[in-house]
């Protein structure tokens, strides 16, 4: 008995350019079949998740429209539940062929872990308690070439993470968090500025001589003017021009690119926020353009 258990012939899990083969078969078979999926360009959404998980009290067996990203499938013969995750979190499709009917739950049945989906149905709960959408109507808007890395070990590597921004977003929703942080602290800082009369400007990025700090700069090369050009290393020099043409307030958002170091918290293409008053650096509010009374304890 354990001779024949022995002898069985282990199955080997496909690789990885067998698994991209696959779904570049299933494109072409839609394309063939007048299916394309990148040539729909709209679908209007009247939802998002978690305004159906919030609201569900007064939403139970309303209509809903949403899309999103297939993150896991779970058969059932003539139903199949599968987990939808789009901008605002994850909700649960239930889809049956008394609903869509038999030719849509086969074609649902043949859409990959990542293929981007537009769903109409209902909102119910299901037997165990699962806010979910009974779907009516699933199309398909976006076909995914790559797999998305396994479920149970998810994305860990923090070199792929660094490297496949979009990826680790994808895999890990909570790193969503630190880009919307960034984004609400930059809009924030821009309000703070610009309620106080300071002007936002750009300057520019590529100078003749490296100046207004001291660090390693990036080098390039004009090629119409045939002169090496640096990319700058701080803002320091063009808002001081500026001061002195007359505006009296002024501050930039701007990148700055410093040929240094760098590790998976830090770039060399940093962004920094710098104002001036005056013809001095200040890094809290000042009311007026000249030196504010907490000038001296932002300087210590």
């Amino acid at each position: 008995m354990s001779d024949q258990t022995n002898n069985q012939p282990v199955q080997e899990e496909p690789s990885l350019s067998e698994l991209l083969q696959v779904r570049r078969d299933k494109l072409a078979a839609l394309r063939e079949q007048g299916q394309d999926p990148f040539v729909i360009t709209r679908f209007d959404v009247t939802h998002h998740s978690d305004e159906i998980k919030e609201r569900f009290e007064e939403m139970e067996g309303q209509g809903v429209r949403l899309a999103g990203r297939l993150m896991s499938k779970r058969g059932m013969g003539k139903a199949v539940f599968s987990d939808l995750q789009d901008g605002a979190g994850r909700i649960q499709l239930y889809v049956r062929i008394d609903d869509v009917g038999e030719a849509a739950l086969a074609a649902f049945k043949k859409y990959d872990i990542g293929d981007i989906v537009g769903v109409e149905g209902e909102v119910f709960r299901t037997k165990r308690g699962e806010i979910s959408i009974k779907a009516k109507t699933v199309t398909l808007l976006s076909k995914s070439l790559l797999p998305l890395p396994e479920k149970f070990h998810g994305l860990t590597d923090v070199e792929t993470r660094c490297r496949q921004r979009y990826v680790d977003l994808i895999m890990n929703p909570d790193v969503k968090r630190n880009f919307v942080i960034r984004s609400q602290f930059i809009k924030h800082v821009r309000d703070f500025m610009d309620a106080r009369g300071y002007m936002e400007v750009e300057t520019p990025v590529l100078n003749t001589i490296s100046g207004g700090a001291t660090a390693r700069p990036f080098i390039t090369h004009h090629n119409t003017l045939d002169i090496d050009m640096y990319m700058r290393i701080a803002t320091e020099l063009p808002l001081k021009r500026l001061i002195v043409g007359g505006l009296e307030r002024v501050y930039e958002m701007g990148r700055i690119f410093r040929n240094e170091g760098m590790d998976n918290r830090h770039n060399p293409d940093r962004e920094r926020k710098t104002r001036r008053t005056g013809s001095r650096t200040s890094r809290c509010s000042p009311t007026a353009s000249t030196m504010c009374s907490r000038d001296r304890e932002c300087s210590k």
